[in-house]
């Protein structure tokens, strides 16, 4: 049976086998998940984390004309908020107009988790398509309904017929889940259940091409590129850049894409992924849907990444010459104007914190700059990662690993055991390094450019310039302190794991 005939994604933990919980070095990691001795572990103490309506949101706040309805207690979805700067800039980059992200909630109180929320829930769609009349209404459930068994499938079903919006089911109960990035999962399920559907029209006629292309060229020279929410325009600039310099045009799907010509990624030849771990469900289910095949293996970050990313696309048309040839002219001029970054990156260490595929391309890219990796944590770990663990390997040795989804506890710790000369995570991490007077920059920016050739040159020249004038974080450090006893610094950062099999040395 389809997974698309459920309601709902299946987790990561049941999927995947992914992993939250492990410590120790990159070489024990690579044993101990070879041989499948890296279990399920949990620690005996948990800091924080985040639950995976955040990154849900973070995709459904993109979408054009869409209203977000969270569908549980008002604090649900609150991260919106935060999120509408990118949500803003991201629309101003792509469609020439600023718009903010819209959400309402159902505000579940304490008599809706007796009685249930299902008047709620209907009355706020109609009030969203009344007051909005969006392409699109994303009900997202949240924990309260999904533990008081609302039959919000069924709400859905019955006010389709009433409101003129396409209504997009999204499940993110955070009690089911650990893995956040199950929320991918849950969006894409949503999306490829209702968006779909092709529009009347001629079968081999698409209606708004001026050049009127038959469905059948489509099918032989278009790419559906998946981009995530963590990227920015002038990352889909380059990576259109990239397939468009082996004659390949390009639909780029799903942040930012409009809801009503979604349809149009059925008629491609090929579908790659930017980040498997973002990517992995719905690539799999489309082609089960669809028949389109898939390149699910690297993510563009670096100069090798980038290189095997358009080496595959060559392969899978015929084209590896052209594609060979494309890569030595970019890379040539690249490694020209690296020279005298290198030469000053060289030696320095480094410390990556991120989602498993960004921290461990980006320790790829700043290898390649002559940086020394002594230390990457990523957010979980599943079985994707493994040929980036061989990459790195090649490249940068052993080192410091450390699996945790958040846990900032044990980030500190091991920040200030390995003192590297730079850190790179999200704000959360670069706060910590910065209150420890380590310079840091930000893993990803939806303003800044991280991916292809281009991405390998501007992340080369931002890292020159801060650890040129590393005043900041000094000071900040000088007026700051985190908030851990001297003591925890002493003990073993990874002593809360619970399962031996999570901790590993070579």
């Amino acid at each position: 049976m389809s997974k698309l005939a459920t309601k709902t994604a299946p987790k990561r933990e049941d999927r995947l086998h992914s992993c939250i919980s492990y410590g120790g070095t990159l070489c024990g990691l690579k044993k101990r998940a070879g041989c499948g001795c890296l279990g399920d572990s949990d620690r005996s103490f948990s800091q924080g984390s985040i639950c995976l309506m955040l990154p849900a949101i973070a995709m459904i706040n993109s979408l054009p004309d869409n209203v977000n309805l969270l569908h549980g207690a008002i604090g649900c979805g609150v991260c919106s908020h935060s999120q509408n700067a990118n949500a803003r800039s991201g629309s101003l980059q792509h469609f020439g107009v600023q718009k903010d992200a819209l959400w309402i909630s159902t505000a579940m109180n304490e008599a809706d988790v007796i009685s249930g929320g299902e008047g709620k829930l209907k009355r706020a769609i109609l009030e969203a398509d009344r007051s909005y009349r969006p392409k699109t209404i994303t009900v997202v459930a949240s924990c309260v309904p999904g533990i008081t068994g609302d039959d919000v499938e069924g709400i859905i079903a019955e006010s389709q017929k009433l409101v003129q919006a396409k209504i997009i089911s999204v499940h993110c109960e955070g009690f089911k889940t650990k893995i956040w990035s199950t929320a991918y999962d849950a969006v894409y399920h949503g999306l490829l259940e209702t968006l779909l559907e092709d529009p009347p029209f001629p079968k081999n006629i698409i209606p708004d091409d001026a050049e009127a292309f038959n469905v059948e060229q489509l099918k032989k020279y278009t790419v559906n590129l998946c981009n995530v929410s963590s990227m920015g325009k002038v990352d889909e600039d380059e990576l259109t850049r990239l397939l468009n310099g082996l004659g390949y045009q390009v639909n780029i799907f799903p942040v930012f894409a409009q809801p009503e010509q979604m349809w149009k990624i059925k008629y491609a030849a090929l579908n790659i992924s930017t980040c498997p771990t973002h990517d992995d469900y719905f690539l799999k289910l489309f082609k089960e849907q669809y028949g389109i095949p898939y390149i699910l293996k690297h993510m563009p970050i670096g100069i090798e990444n980038t290189n095997d990313w358009i080496r595959d696309v060559g392969r899978f048309f015929g084209k590896e010459d052209a594609a060979e040839k494309f890569i030595k002219t970019e890379v040539f001029r690249l490694n020209e104007a690296l020279e005298p970054y290198r030469t000053f990156f060289k030696g320095k260490k480094v410390f990556i914190s991120a989602g498993e595929f960004r921290a461990l391309a980006t320790a790829n890219l700043l290898a390649e700059l002559g940086f020394t990796i002594i230390g990457v944590r990523s957010f979980h770990h599943d079985e994707f990662a493994s040929i980036e663990y061989e990459k790195l390997q090649k490249i940068a040795g052993n080192f410091s690993f450390n699996v945790a989804n958040a846990q900032p506890f044990e980030e500190a710790n091991l920040i200030t055991r390995l003192k590297p000369d730079l850190f790179l995570g999200h704000w959360n991490g670069n706060s910590t390094s910065a209150k420890l007077g380590i310079p840091s920059h930000v893993i990803y920016n939806t303003g800044l450019s991280y991916i292809g050739y281009r991405g390998v040159f501007e992340l080369a020249r931002r890292l020159y310039r801060q650890l040129g004038n590393p005043v900041f974080a000094k000071k900040i450090s000088a007026h700051n302190r985190l908030p851990y006893r001297e003591k925890w610094y002493a003990e073993d950062p990874f002593k809360h794991i619970k399962s031996d099999d999570a901790k590993g040395g070579e």
